[in-house]
């Protein structure tokens, strides 16, 4: 994919993403200990308050997809922007839990930007070309990561509420870009052709699609991994790897972490897909990924915790794009918002569990730490490498991964 003949529809949904993305940085690594510290949360309640925001995007992921399937991607990026803004004022005035609650609640069940932005994505770009569209999306994640989780630990020198009200400020942004500079990606005629024939895609249904049905359960099994790690990432490092002002320490971590996804997408993804293909990719990116939890699970510096994170993020870079790609190509053209929505919810199922357990598992050996990234490590690199390998072997057997 030639960068400089990107379609402009293309940059201006990445950079939508990028200042979205910017905004829920900034709150990432110091949610949790705001939960902690101000109101009383133990580690297993922190856990479930994170766990919510992926519960309400389970149940409205397919609902969102489909609905922009049917109306248009833009009118639904706007809709989900404005429960953003909502959602982040509410957890700078929290008072109470339950306010903490339903706004990652509301956040959640408006949180359909992200999937309809890569639905957008698909719409605009050729399907030979969508694995490295979807990777430029990821590289947006990196950039934004790099810098939203360091400005959120910054911020909070002038005052723990500060980096909400900034964040809220930095999704309105989002709202305003979408209304007034991104064009549908759709004209009427392909939105009315899409409604003719669009169809519910219901759990069920996908995962009679034997591909959608791997790539599907190769999301889960690395967003499990992946869960055990956001759960407790801010609580791992104020106990072991920093000694004073952990929410910037997480932060900068997160911010190495960017670096290594905007890296990995840029120099690396493109040309592993050139030359292995979707499949090969999504094993090497797993394997690698899988490596970097390990280096976490060893860590008790933040030097070690720097690489085993880039290693996380530089696999997960490699497989996630290629996994997305191969979900959208396993249905027809109709239902790849509603394909997108389901990858999500099944996504998002797999950081509900493994987040609840995360807290669980921190609670049970908080004198061992490390033990959650190990087991991490353990349940990452089995079944995706074994699935990818069958995947693979398949597609070299001449199988198409199209229905």
């Amino acid at each position: 994919m030639n960068l400089k003949s990107l379609d402009k529809r293309l940059v201006t949904i990445l950079l939508i993403v990028f200042v979205q993305m910017v905004g829920a940085g900034m709150i990432l690594p110091i949610l949790p200990l705001y939960a902690k510290n101000e109101f009383a949360m133990s580690p297993t309640s922190v856990t479930l308050l994170i766990a919510s925001f992926f519960a309400a995007q389970f149940v409205a992921g397919p609902f969102l997809g489909r609905w922009s399937d049917k109306v248009g991607r833009v009118p639904v990026l706007i809709i989900s922007q404005i429960g953003t803004v909502i959602a982040f004022i509410a957890l700078g005035l929290a008072g109470s839990t339950w306010v903490l609650f339903a706004s990652r609640i509301l956040d959640g069940l408006t949180g359909g930007n992200i999937v309809v932005a890569q639905a957008y994505v698909t719409d605009v770009t050729p399907r030979e070309n969508r694995a490295q569209a979807l990777g430029l999306v990821a590289a947006m994640f990196g950039l934004a990561f790099m810098i939203g989780p360091a400005i959120g630990g910054l911020l909070l020198e002038f005052g723990t509420q500060v980096p909400y009200f900034v964040a809220a400020g930095a999704a309105a942004v989002v709202v305003l870009m979408t209304v007034y500079t991104l064009d549908e990606s759709m004209t009427p005629q392909e939105r009315e052709a899409l409604r003719a024939a669009a169809t519910k895609l219901r759990l069920r249904a996908a995962f009679a699609v034997r591909p959608l049905m791997l790539a599907m359960t190769i999301g889960f099994v690395t967003q499990f991994a992946l869960g055990l790690i956001i759960a407790t990432l801010a609580l791992f490092g104020e106990e072991v790897l920093f000694d004073s002002r952990p929410e910037l320490g997480v932060g900068l971590l997160l911010g190495f972490v960017g670096l290594s996804q905007i890296f990995t997408q840029t120099a690396l993804l493109p040309p592993a897909l050139k030359r292995f293909g979707e499949a090969r990719t999504l094993v090497v990116g797993v394997t690698i990924r899988s490596v970097g939890l390990l280096f976490l699970a060893l860590t008790v510096s933040p030097i070690l915790a720097v690489a085993g994170g880039m290693f996380f993020s530089m696999g997960g870079g490699l497989a996630l794009p290629p996994t997305q790609s191969i979900a959208t190509k396993a249905v027809d053209d109709s239902k790849r918002g509603g394909v997108l929505g389901v990858f999500q919810s099944v996504a998002s199922l797999a950081l509900i569990i493994s987040i609840a357990i995360g807290g669980v598992l921190f609670s049970l050996y908080a004198h061992l730490p490390n033990q959650v990234a190990f087991a991490a490590s353990i349940l990452s690199i089995v079944p995706a490498v074994a699935l990818g390998r069958y995947m693979r072997l398949n597609a070299n057997k001449g199988e198409t991964w199209a229905a």
